[in-house]
């Protein structure tokens, strides 16, 4: 699967250019998260995928939720598909520019950053700097993660939720602190006075996190 996306181009791309792949979250699209780009780096590669699946109002998911079936509330299939695809076109375009010494990291929202965790978890040496706001670590996806500490060191996460999150509850934010802990991985958690979203703290602590 191909996935849609995309992209802007620093004015010189060398094998050492870092690399942004940025996930959406459910029933948005690519220009959502792409709108950071005027203050992250000028150097880097900025990459915004669109999910493959539509949704109401002209949006795009990664997968359906069923809100109504606690047990099932994610397509577990979808998901990983969406998985697959993302990675793909991640190597594809790492590939397609030359990026063989640069750093990639990732960004998502909501289900972008549910996507995030296993991306990174389960493929630790592809990534460097993963921002997951207003998301959680989804149990079924992360049945294969690295548990290796010295597979895991060089990550570094940023995660955020809203203390006021309706859709994705708050307690399901902070178990993603459990689980870096657990896995010793180097993390930053930060919970904002919003709903969900991302509000000018958030997004200041974000683009400070990138900045490092």
């Amino acid at each position: 699967m191909n996935l849609d996306y995309i992209i802007r181009e620093p004015e010189n791309i060398t094998p050492n250019t870092p690399v942004l792949f940025m996930l959406h979250g459910y029933g948005s699209n690519e220009q959502d998260l792409f709108s950071f780009r005027e203050t992250l780096p000028q150097d880097w590669l900025i990459v915004s995928f669109r999910a493959p699946r539509t949704t109401q109002f002209d949006g795009y998911s990664w997968y359906d939720i069923d809100f109504d079936n606690p047990e099932n509330f994610i397509n577990v299939d979808q998901a990983k598909e969406s998985l697959r695809a993302v990675l793909e076109s991640i190597l594809d375009i790492i590939n397609r520019y030359g990026l063989s010494e640069g750093q990639t990291h990732l960004c998502g929202f909501s289900q972008g950053g549910i996507l995030c965790y296993a991306l990174a978890l389960q493929y630790p040496e592809l990534f460097n700097r993963v921002a997951c706001m207003s998301a959680y670590p989804e149990n079924k996806l992360l049945g294969n993660i690295i548990k290796d500490k010295k597979k895991l060191e060089h990550l570094r996460f940023f995660i955020s939720h809203g203390t006021d999150d309706a859709v994705i509850p708050l307690d399901w934010g902070r178990k993603a602190a459990d689980l870096l802990y657990d896995l010793n991985c180097y993390f930053t958690f930060r919970e904002y006075m919003s709903g969900h979203g991302v509000n000018q703290k958030n997004y200041m602590d974000l683009m400070e996190f990138f900045s490092k």
